[in-house]
């Protein structure tokens, strides 16, 4: 709850609820998943319906409708047995193909209603972002029921992708940590991105989340946190995931397969050194912890791993992408012979780490043995590198 013990925010799909109507005419399909609840924890789908939505299919992101998929898989189900609605699967799915998907669905409108985390690399908004150029391409109208962002909305952090680098982890020029809600973020595309793709711009429409400031994180909003994916278990995750994602393009684990993910990270070479090299840094907002763990699956399952934690002491303070780039630079400097970067097979010839980077900047920053922090480039207002035209809140 907030502070004074209430729900402070009324997010947009609530706001739908309420008045379905703010949608507009015809058959309304919902880009939603385990996430997609209202205040009361009740899923939003079957609740339109009641409320008299013409609600005629669902669409599901990566980790799938109920959210049941790891990282990198979606679910095989057709059928909703809550709403009894067709579902369709959206991930890995974008150009002609979306198009006839959209076409093939017979939806007029297409309401997304997604908790993203507020970092470029968190595929959500990139699902967001191909169904919009699909809408576009085929006259469907899109609508964003905006939720917080849980991060706040007073900075942005890390370079803007260089498009050369762009992927499924980044497909267009935002900052890594970029600050903004789902519907900023939607305005900011179809100004900027979705005509270059589309030949034009969706008929994009915003429910605002109704309350949200910019100065909130998760915890101030009063609504329950449901874990957007199988390993975003806590606001804290969240917090730290815009810069220890970044070791998924190493050859450390980042927690996956323990019940901390991201807020963790180890190696088998790691040893005594890396938490008090991490200590000397004194970054802003943290603490190191040393510490061991076995993951149960993923990257050394099995394996008794050392490493360190992640303690945060000043949410305000803390920049998770300059942390994760300094956390990176210490271990190139300490373990030069074992730390390596990972190249997996669906990147080709790329570095996983330049496709969340957003360019291979950082990665021969590191190697070279240069400061990297100055890519990271400071905490900046949204506004500066988004236009405050395209803020929602004060």
């Amino acid at each position: 709850m907030g502070t004074d013990g209430r729900v402070a925010v009324t997010p947009g799909i609530a706001r739908l609820h309420a008045a379905p109507s703010l949608a507009g005419p015809g058959r309304l399909g919902l880009v939603t998943n385990h996430t997609g609840v209202l205040p009361g924890l009740r899923r939003a789908a079957p609740a339109l319906l009641e409320a008299g939505a013409r609600l005629v299919a669902l669409f599901g992101p990566e980790h799938g409708l109920h959210g049941t998929g790891q990282a990198g898989e979606s679910e095989a189900a057709r059928t909703d047995p809550a709403t009894g609605l067709p579902v369709h699967d959206t991930y890995r799915c974008d150009g002609e193909r979306l198009d006839e998907l959209l076409i093939d669905s017979g939806v007029d409108a297409l309401v997304y209603d997604l908790q993203a985390i507020g970092a470029r690399f968190y595929t959500y908004v990139w699902t967001m972002f191909d169904l919009m150029v699909s809408a576009a391409r085929t006259g469907v109208r899109f609508v964003v029921a905006d939720r917080p962002n849980p991060l706040g909305g007073l900075a942005s952090e890390g370079p803007p992708l260089d498009p050369a680098w762009a992927s499924f982890v980044g497909r267009a020029p935002i900052p890594a940590r970029h600050g903004l809600t789902c519907g900023e973020l939607a305005r900011w595309l179809n100004a900027r991105a979705v005509p270059r793709c589309a030949g034009g711009a969706a008929e994009l429409t915003v429910i605002e989340a109704a309350g949200w400031r910019r100065a909130m994180t998760a915890e101030a909003t009063g609504l329950p946190w449901v874990a957007p994916s199988p390993n975003m278990p806590t606001p804290t995750t969240a917090a730290v995931y815009p810069g220890t994602c970044l070791f998924e393009g190493t050859n450390l684990s980042e927690g996956r397969g323990t019940t901390q993910p991201f807020e963790i990270v180890g190696a088998p070479y790691l040893d005594a050194r890396f938490a008090p090299a991490l200590a000397e840094l004194a970054l802003p907002g943290v603490r190191f912890r040393e510490l061991s763990f076995v993951p149960a699956f993923h990257r050394y399952a099995g394996r008794p791993l050392r490493g360190v934690q992640l303690h945060l002491t000043d949410r305000a303070a803390f920049a998770p992408v300059r942390t994760g780039v300094a956390m990176l630079a210490t271990l190139r400097r300490l373990y030069p012979d074992d730390f390596a970067w990972q190249r997996p097979a669906e990147s080709g010839e790329r570095h996983f780490v330049d496709l969340l980077w957003g360019s291979d900047r950082l990665r021969r920053a590191i190697d070279a043995g240069q400061d990297p922090l100055p890519l990271c480039d400071p905490p900046a207002p949204p506004g500066r590198w988004a236009g405050d035209d395209v803020l929602l809140y004060p």
